[in-house]
């Protein structure tokens, strides 16, 4: 604007200055050739008078004179001249302004010079005698002059167009100086110009329209990075060079990279390669960029991740520019656990079941086939109940398991209990068998009330107890001891048993897992702390063990208050 300003300025100066010198040089002009002619014209009067009075002696005592005088006899010869020689000078009679004065007794002419540099007035009167008196005024013309003054001309344009840019700078500033201040944020509270009133007026329309606008986005924005910082899927949004321009919690905490790192340094965005660089995750991203839907499942740290890509086209569909794409990840980790495990589960039944079937059909064949002979029958028959016994065991433990895995024991009523009352209860299912081996049991602690359900804290308590006795040697002990603090209760089981090596500890709470590698060895199927550790889960305890070989075992079980 300032530039605008100063160069129109200037420019009018410039164009101003020009014309303004010009109107005035040739007003000055005309007024000095005017007043030089009247000048002259009062002193031919005067020469005239002279001559009449004294002839021509009176021209001669005018020497010199400022102005040529000629004085011409009534056939045109030239009498007098006061800057010619007389022999020089032509016959003048057929002067216009000689004509004019013999016929009207005053006559004036204009003739200029060869160059056209030069231009002379003529004025003639007529003498009583007849004879013309003529003056002569030599000036330069308009043209000349003009060119004789364009130097000084020049340096006065040039002094005042400075003087006129240096005014019009300041007041450019001036003038510019509230458009400046104009604060956009507050258009409507700004003192400018009454011209800008109207500009300010759509500013805070405009303004109005954006800020709702922003706010609409803002909240959009907000909506979104709520809805997607819950999600437990990995979000990712890629432009078509691969740089990450959203993300959430989710997708670093599955690729193992640093959130907060990268929430800060988003600016400019970093590139998807460096969270993840593994070649199926490469191969797959790259496809979607280039516009094909992808899937991988890769391995981070102790977690599998499910990749899936797809592109993201460009709304105009005829265009088939691709803008970027979206990876989603998902944790399949505990699929994949499920997954083998429901295999695992499967053979460890189908072998559970074998076993004692194939001993009541064994017996069952031989009492059929008559080969058992009648004091057998009796053995065999208590053989049969055993094994009846044993899978009647697998299978309740199985539905328990099964019921605690759907729904997570959804449909059991939770009330206030007392875990010592419950304690009691286990202990006297498993006093009898304990009794067989002289295993005493003794209970300790606190009364232990709690929010739970009976059954499976009592469940929990009995499998304790029954893996205690199991592995426990003729004459151990089993101590109960139950623990309350202001957040939690403990309930201890601790054994003098043979204890578990360290090597199989992570895995005895798995289903059919036995750490005496021997299914037929010690009776039972495996899973008992299995039931266990669904009951915790239950009820969101956590499970501690202690264990050494040889030395006996503690499990210890901490419920929530």
């Amino acid at each position: 604007m300032k530039r605008i300003i100063l160069l129109f300025a200037g420019g009018l100066s410039a164009l101003s200055i020009i014309i303004t010198a010009i109107m005035i040089h040739f007003a000055a002009y005309w007024k000095f050739t005017d007043r030089l002619k009247k000048e002259a014209a009062i002193d031919l009067e005067y020469a005239r008078t002279g001559v009449e009075l004294a002839g021509i002696e009176y021209l001669h005592s005018l020497t010199p004179h400022p102005h040529r005088l000629t004085l011409i006899d009534t056939d045109g010869t030239v009498l007098f001249d006061n800057s010619k020689d007389l022999r020089e000078m032509e016959n003048h009679l057929e002067r216009p302004e000689v004509q004019e004065a013999i016929a009207s007794g005053e006559g004036e002419g204009m003739r200029y010079s060869g160059t056209g540099k030069e231009q002379t007035w003529y004025h003639s009167a007529r003498l009583k005698n007849g004879k013309i008196l003529r003056i002569a005024v030599t000036t330069h013309t308009a043209l000349a002059s003009a060119l004789n003054m364009i130097p000084i001309s020049i340096c006065i344009i040039i002094a005042v167009f400075i003087l006129n840019i240096i005014i019009a700078t300041f007041i450019t500033k001036r003038i510019v100086l509230p458009v400046n201040r104009i604060n956009p944020e507050k258009p409507e509270e700004n003192e400018v110009y009454e011209e800008f009133s109207p500009l300010l007026r759509r500013l805070k329309e405009q303004q109005d329209v954006i800020t709702s606008q922003m706010e609409a986005m803002r909240n959009r924005q907000m909506e979104f990075q709520a809805i997607t910082d819950n999600m437990r899927e990995g979000l990712l949004l890629l432009d078509r060079e691969g740089a990450v321009l959203s993300f959430n919690k989710s997708a670093h905490a599955l690729l193992g990279s640093n959130y907060d790192k990268h929430h800060k340094n988003n600016n400019p965005p970093f590139h998807i390669f460096t969270l993840y660089r593994e070649d199926s995750f490469k191969k797959a991203v790259e496809e979607a960029i280039a516009g094909h839907s992808a899937e991988a499942v890769i391995k981070v740290k102790k977690h599998l991740i499910r990749l899936m890509a797809n592109p993201v086209p460009d709304s105009d569909k005829s265009s088939g520019e691709i803008l970027g794409a979206v990876l989603l990840l998902l944790d399949v980790t505990e699929k994949k656990e499920r997954e083998n495990l429901r295999r695992e589960f499967s053979a460890n039944v189908s072998h559970e079941l074998k076993t004692p079937l194939t001993s009541i059909s064994g017996y069952s064949e031989i009492i059929a086939s008559g080969l058992a002979k009648p004091g057998d029958c009796r053995k065999f028959g208590a053989q049969i109940y055993e094994e009846t016994q044993r899978l009647i065991t697998l299978i309740n433990n199985i539905l328990q398991l099964s019921h605690l895995d759907e729904g997570g024991g959804a449909g059991l009523q939770f009330e206030k209990v007392s875990v010592r009352k419950i304690a009691d209860a286990a202990i006297n299912r498993i006093i009898d068998r304990a009794r067989e081996r002289n295993i005493s049991i003794s209970l300790s602690g606190d009364n232990g009330e709690i929010k739970g359900v009976p059954g499976v804290l009592e469940e929990i308590i009995f499998n304790l107890l029954e893996n205690s006795v199991k592995y426990n040697y003729d004459g151990g002990k089993i101590t109960i001891l139950i623990r309350k603090s202001e957040k939690e209760l403990s309930l201890s089981v601790a054994d003098s048993g043979i204890g578990i090596p360290e090597e199989e500890q992570e895995r005895i709470f798995e289903r059919f897992y036995r750490a005496d590698k021997s299914r037929g060895k010690t009776p039972g199927t495996g899973l008992g702390l299995s039931i266990v550790k669904r009951g915790a889960l239950l009820h969101n305890a956590k499970i501690k063990l202690e264990s050494k070989e040889k030395a006996g075992t503690t499990i210890t079980v901490f419920f929530p208050l």
